[in-house]
């Protein structure tokens, strides 16, 4: 995993604890699961690229102020940890700030995503 980029930094680094914790174990577990695995900025919020393509978002619950993955091809993944809600496209995955992050549900949701992409 590298260094915040300026980009993304500010994202991070302006959260209160246990939110800015858990974000930065996310962002460190989502880089490090495959070495195509890259981190921009979008629409101002930490985006994820696999091979050239949007795999998922970090962001945070407005009311709760909780970490999610936005996960850009949701509607075709089937893990049942991800939620629709009113998304056409999209699905998320909640993660409680003050517990352990489900690190294998979270692996589980990348493979899925990754060999969607690689398939389309």
């Amino acid at each position: 995993m590298g260094p915040i980029k300026n980009d993304t930094g500010s994202f991070y680094l302006d959260k209160p604890e246990p939110e800015r914790g858990t974000l930065l174990a996310l962002r460190s577990l989502l880089l490090d699961h495959d070495g195509d695995i890259t981190e921009t900025v979008k629409y101002g919020m930490p985006c994820f690229t696999c091979r050239g393509r949007i795999l998922c978002y970090l962001w945070t619950d407005r009311a709760t102020g909780h970490p999610y993955i936005l996960m850009a091809d949701g509607n075709r993944l089937h893990n049942p940890a991800l939620e629709q809600g009113n998304r056409a496209r999209m699905k998320i995955l909640r993660v409680d700030p003050n517990a352990d992050l489900p690190v294998d549900t979270i692996r589980a949701v990348l493979d899925e995503a990754i060999a969607l992409h690689d398939k389309i």
